[in-house]
Parts: C-alpha cells; structure tokens; sequence
C-alpha cells in the first residue's frame, strides 16, 4: 500500500505576480512530484492549481484532503503570501511538511519561513526542509516525513483488543483508553479471555488436523514430554489461535493484547502460538499480514508495536529485558511469547524459519501447559523501540542495534525454553537501564530511528535516542 502525500503549492497574492512566477512554481512541483512518485513509495496527490488567493487556498485544501491522504506538502519554491498557508492548513488535513525548493533566485525559503511561523503562532505543527528534494539526504528526509505521517493517520481510528486485564500485577502494561483516544486517536475494546476458550471448542476438527499437520512438518523440533506439552495441547493451542483470529475479524480489531498469565496458562494453555502466528507473516494457511499482538495484555507494548509495524511493515518483537552480558557486551532479551518466527532466519519461506523453532514445554511455571516457540533470532540491523509514561506524559525511547547469533546453548544461561534476541547496542548499558521506564522492549529489523523521532514530533510526546 503507497502513501498517500497531499502537495500543494504558493505564490504571490498579487495577480500579475502570480502570473509571472507560474511557470516556476510549476516546474518545481513537478520535479517535487516525479521524485517522490518515482521513489515507488509515495502517490502525489496534486492541488490541481497554485494557491495565490484565500478562496484557492481553502478550496485545494479541501479537495486533496477528501482524497485519503496520510499528510500534506507545502510546496514553497518562490515568494508567497503566508496567510494562504495558514489559511490551508486550516482547512486540510496534516501532518504538515514545510518543503522549500533550493531556488536562490527567488525567496522560496523566506516564504516557507513566514508561513512556517504564522503556523507556530496558532499551534498548528508543521516540519520544515529545505534543499533540491533530488539529492539524496532531502529526498530521505522528505521520505522519513511521509512514512511517520502514514502511521500517525493510519493509527487514528484503529482499535486495539485487550483480552483480558493486568497480567502478573504490571502497571506499565495498562494505559488509560481516554488518554489513548486523546494523543493516538486508538479506541480499546475489552474482550474476556474465556470468548478464546469458548471459540477454541467451536474450531472445526479439519482446521486443527491441517494446522497440526503442518507444525509437524515444518517446525524443527516438538518436544511432546507427555504432561505439559502433549498432542492434545498443541492442538488446544491451534484452538485458541484459530478462535482469537475469528474474534479479531469478528470485531474489526487492528491490534490486541492477550493476558494469558495465570488464568490461561495456568488452567488451560499458555497463549504462545497465538502471538508468535499473529505477529508473523504467515500460518498454515498461507501468508497474511501480520496482527501484533502484545504478550501479557501490555497496551503501551502494543501501541509500541503497531507503530513499528505501520512504519515498516514487518513483523515485530515483544521482548523481555532478562540480562546484559558484560563480557559479551550483548543485552539478552527473550520473553516466553510474542516472538514472531519469522526472525528465525528472516526468510520469506516459512519453512526455512520454521526449521529453526523448537516446540518446547510450557515452563513449571505455567502449569496448564502448551508449547514454547523457542528459537534464537538471526543476525540483522534492528531498531528499538518502547513508549513510557512519566508523571501521566507518554514518551518514547529508541535505539538502534544489532542482532548477534549465538549457538542456542547459551539460552541454557536464561530459559533454554523461550526464544532469544542477542542484541548488540550502541548506548551505554548503564545510561539505558537507568532510565527505561519498563521490562518490555520491542524491535523491528531495519533502521526506523528517524521515523520514531518523526513520529513522537508530529505526536508531540517526548523522543529519547540511546546513542
């Protein structure tokens, strides 16, 4: 799905101005166009006129932000009135970036500038960029701009599912839904985890079988002991996956949160293969878009993860901090869920993933027993991510590391039964722990740093980089 970028462009509120500097500004909003369509990434969604005049400015404004748009550009490329910006901005829809083009024959800059204030003045948040939007370091700019935009607006609206309540006495884990409405713009749906055990005994016996033949085949390892991870809980776990996906699409639900602890692991199973097949990008029946789903029904975890999701459109982790070895210099993450198996390997092959999972038994700990999805992730780039509350304000730490590969022996050091992350960071593990403000952290592969800051600015909440 390409992001949809509303662009608009100013001039001259003197008519014969308006008429001279036409051509320019026309130039300049092509090329501002055909970069940004040919990145493959981004749809332009063009004011069919340049805005010299109050009535042009709402009426644009009006027209491209009835047409779906994460965002709007305000093209600045000569001298313009800053009125019509405020004007647009008004009666649009943003976020809003401020894009001067690098033409110093005319005061592109000083127009961006001026409409950038009087937009300040009114509290209406606008990002600036100047520069030739061909050059790479712009054009990734612009681009960063145009992503957190996407997942802003895309995230308004959303509803998350939060089956059941606070797990094992977490306070970080719950959040207040009118505070989410307000910042996110995210409704929360309670659901009573007993609706998975009741669809659980509605799943049909040749949805289980298929399921439970193909985890047979693929997964590397099943290690039945006959107590705690038996046929039988497998496919109780295959149940409850299958119903917690109905209810999902039963109540349009974006992206949910599952308790689990201790109602569920305790008396039935634990909910393992649920967050690991939601938050992958396939099951046994073929490839889907990923759901995130939160271990121990974590909103702020969640609400972490959708964000990452929407920003990269992969898979994303739920992640324990367990240990930082100082010898190694590696933090140990691992948690007993949420653990996507797609990090196995990184593979678009399920297979080549799977092959690499082992099903474990449920921990003594959560003795109703289910399986484990027990794997250590591959090596790769990742960026790190959790939103926090301090005193009632959300902020949001962030920091980009790696992954690093170990023999799976070494989670013998930890849980040998739960999957592992080994990641190598940048900031100081000391300055880290001090100050993050949960045992939660969450990752995707790749480089998002820019984009959270991004987004956290167009939120207004507080971005804090561990470098």
């Amino acid at each position: 799905m390409k992001i949809r970028i509303g662009i608009l462009a100013f001039s001259d509120g003197r008519e014969y101005v308006y008429k001279q500097l036409k051509p320019i500004n026309r130039r300049f909003l092509k090329m501002t166009v055909d970069v940004l369509r040919n990145t493959g990434e981004i749809e332009p969604i063009i004011g069919e006129e340049i805005i010299w005049t109050p009535q042009l400015a709402r009426a644009q404004a009006e027209k491209i932000s009835g047409q779906n748009i994460d965002g709007t550009i305000f093209n600045f490329s000569t001298w313009s009135f800053p009125n019509l910006a405020v004007i647009a901005a008004q009666n649009g829809k943003g976020p809003h970036l401020m894009l001067s083009n690098l033409n110093p024959q005319y005061p592109g800059l000083v127009a961006m500038l001026a409409s950038a204030g009087a937009l300040d003045q009114l509290g209406l948040f606008n990002e600036r960029i100047w520069g030739d939007i061909s050059k790479k370091k712009i054009k990734k700019k612009v681009l960063t701009f145009c992503r957190a935009a996407h997942a802003v607006n895309t995230l308004k609206g959303q509803t998350f599912g939060l089956f059941g309540g606070r797990s094992f006495g977490m306070n970080t884990a719950t959040a207040d839904p009118l505070q989410w409405q307000k910042i996110f713009g995210v409704d929360v749906e309670h659901i009573d985890q007993l609706e998975i055990i009741r669809g659980a005994s509605q799943v049909s016996h040749n949805k289980v079988e298929t399921a439970f033949k193909w985890l047979t085949k693929n997964v590397g390892r099943i290690l039945y002991d006959n107590n705690r991870l038996t046929k039988e809980k497998l496919k109780f776990q295959i149940r409850c996956y299958e119903a917690t996906k109905a209810i999902i699409k039963e109540k349009d639900l974006n992206f949910v949160g599952i308790k689990c602890h201790t109602e569920l692991s305790d008396y039935y199973v634990t909910q393992c293969l649920s967050q690991a097949f939601l938050n992958d990008p396939y099951d046994w029946n073929g490839e889907h878009n990923p759901v995130v789903c939160a271990c121990e029904a974590d909103m702020d975890g969640g609400l972490t993860m959708q964000i990452l999701n929407l920003l990269s459109q992969k898979p994303v982790l739920f992640m324990d901090f367990r240990h930082y070895d100082e010898k190694e210099n590696v933090f140990v993450f691992c948690n007993c869920g949420s653990h996507a198996t797609w990090y196995a390997a990184r593979s678009n092959d399920p297979r080549e993933n799977l092959k690499k999972v082992i099903f474990y038994p449920s921990v003594p700990f959560f003795p109703g027993g289910g399986a484990h999805v027990q794997y250590v992730a591959s090596e790769g780039e990742v960026t790190l991510a959790r939103l926090s509350r301090k005193d009632g304000k959300y902020w949001m730490a962030i920091a980009l590391g790696r992954f690093i590969e170990y023999p799976r022996e070494k989670c013998e050091e930890t849980s040998r039964q739960w999957p592992h992350t080994f990641v190598k960071l940048n900031s100081d593990p000391n300055q880290l722990i001090s100050e993050f403000s949960s045992n939660h952290v969450h990752a995707v592969s790749g480089n998002f740093v820019n984009e959270l800051v991004q987004v956290c600015r167009i939120l207004r909440i507080k971005p804090v980089v561990f470098e």
